[in-house]
């Protein structure tokens, strides 16, 4: 068994089995709450939602914009191209360049970080129900250590029917 769910009508229901859980002694980031809309107006719906991306994707901008500037520059050095008491290495070219390599890097990095975060690289399944896209709201847990007492739980917010995956 590698994960125990249970299918809510209603975001009340869905709420009660969050707080029976978190009773339970279960932390916020080990329950999983899918729903097919947002639940903004349920305190479930603010559960996990802190989030770093912010410095990442800032990070990978100026690892890009570093990287950028020392490229445009060793280049124009490397191979230089005398013009007429004008500047080896000018700036305003060389702006283009530096802009897209810092974007890039940005980029790349929101990228990842949404890959990790958002664990579309896993190998097993999600924890998921087919009943979700019918209006259903599923609140489980996955790899639970207590499994009786996330199961107890789950009946206690007014489940009729406990999943085990």
């Amino acid at each position: 068994m590698s994960a125990i769910y249970a299918l809510y009508d209603t975001g009340d229901a869905a709420q009660r089995a969050v707080n029976s859980l978190r009773n339970a002694g279960i932390a916020d980031s080990a329950i999983t709450v899918i729903s097919d809309q947002p639940m903004e107006a349920y305190e479930f719906g603010e559960m996990n939602r802190a989030t770093r991306i912010w410095y990442i994707a800032s990070g990978g901008g100026l690892i890009g914009l570093v990287f950028a500037t020392w490229l445009t520059r060793m280049t124009e050095l490397a191979w230089p191209l005398p013009t007429g008491n004008m500047p080896i290495v000018s700036w305003w070219p060389n702006l283009i360049v530096i802009f897209e390599l810092t974007m890039l890097g940005a980029i790349l990095a929101t990228v990842a970080t949404l890959l990790v975060t958002g664990e579309l690289l896993r190998r097993r399944p999600a924890l998921y129900d087919p009943q979700v896209s019918d209006g259903k709201i599923l609140v489980g847990v996955e790899s639970p250590a207590k499994s009786d007492d996330v199961e107890r739980a789950l009946v206690a917010a007014g489940s009729q029917k406990i999943t085990r995956v």
